[in-house]
């Protein structure tokens, strides 16, 4: 059986990898608001050496197709598509008309990164 491509692999370990990231960055604000900073820290250090374990082999198979500023942009945008909903599902913040805009700038960063491929 043929392994996946090379852009889908990319994609899927860079939305597990935002996952995790977006835990360690934000995730000890709503589970560990009560506890000293450097707690939180620590914890959220455990939590980045799994995104770091998904990162790292998702730029090295996305650089087999991809330059480092599409590779960036692409981690940009499952950036944004990964945090909306951890804010708004897991944080409780209010979906915001900004969420678009920054999602529709993004587009046009994409659009700039991947025109001339």
């Amino acid at each position: 059986m043929n392994a996946l491509p090379i852009p889908l692999q990319t994609a899927l370990l860079l939305i597990a990898s935002n996952v995790f990231m977006t835990f360690a960055w934000y995730g000890h604000l709503k589970n560990l608001a009560d506890r000293p900073w450097f707690v939180a820290a620590l914890a959220s250090w455990g939590i980045a050496l799994f995104e770091y374990l998904l990162q790292v082999p998702a730029n090295r198979i996305g650089a087999q197709q991809f330059s480092v500023g599409q590779l960036k942009v692409i981690q940009e945008v499952i950036t944004l598509s990964v945090f909306v909903p951890f804010s708004v599902l897991y944080m409780g913040q209010t979906l915001k008309l900004d969420y678009l805009w920054a999602a529709l700038c993004l587009v046009g960063a994409a659009y700039f990164m991947f025109r001339s491929a």
